[in-house]
């Protein structure tokens, strides 16, 4: 009992420090896939380089992608801290597969739906954000749930350059102390409480989107 109220307030600021790496990286990783889509879906010019960045992204490592960043930029004279690489990086390797799933959702739409808009002179702008958006984000949201979870554990790689989140502190106790049992229990339960936390506020967000979809709905058939 004794270690445990020992280890926890660095625990305690680890998991801190990997939420907020985890959350901007998924946040910017969401923007950034959602525009991807928005954008390269729509335009055959920017299309090819979309499709190349995300069978690139996909194709290779994280840590991969993280050790070119921190360790490859500052060869072309631009160094940064290793806070900032790993969420750069994070970001990038997340909007490929955040892109991926705005594609899947978008595809998820019938085509008669968006003939219909035109049929009724519905603009292409006003179709994309007021028929097609949110019936994308209803049928995504347990894949982008699933993405920011995944996006949590890739995270545990920022430790290879030095940045104290979960992993790192785990491993820097670890080599303290000489106890191995408490301090990886105490990461599992770390990254466990984190995946948890993000699968309820998932499945609340989602709750609440069915529950304004089943609204308009019925309002719309009244």
């Amino acid at each position: 009992m004794s270690d445990f109220l020992l280890y926890l307030p660095d625990f305690a600021q680890a998991m801190g420090v990997t939420l907020a790496i985890s959350l901007s990286a998924a946040a910017a990783g969401a923007l950034g896939g959602f525009t991807l889509q928005a954008l390269c879906g729509r335009c055959r010019l920017l299309y090819a380089p979309w499709r190349a960045y995300v069978w690139m992204i996909r194709g290779t490592p994280y840590l991969a992608q993280l050790s070119v960043i921190y360790f490859g930029l500052p060869a072309l004279g631009l160094t940064i801290g290793a806070l900032t690489a790993a969420i750069l990086s994070l970001t990038l390797y997340s909007a490929a597969y955040f892109s991926e799933i705005f594609r899947a959702a978008w595809l998820s739409i019938g085509r008669g739906q968006l003939e219909a808009a035109q049929a009724h002179a519905i603009s292409r702008w006003q179709s994309f954000w007021h028929i097609e958006t949110p019936q994308a984000l209803r049928f995504g949201l347990p894949l982008l749930g699933n993405q920011v979870i995944l996006t949590i554990k890739e995270s545990a790689v920022a430790s290879i350059v030095t940045v104290p989140e979960l992993t790192m502190t785990t491993g820097r106790i670890v080599t303290a102390s000489y106890s191995y049992i408490l301090p990886y229990t105490l990461l599992i339960a770390g990254y466990w409480l984190l995946a948890q936390g993000t699968s309820l506020c998932v499945g609340w967000i989602g709750h609440s989107l069915f529950a304004a979809g089943a609204s308009h709905d019925h309002a719309t058939h009244h």
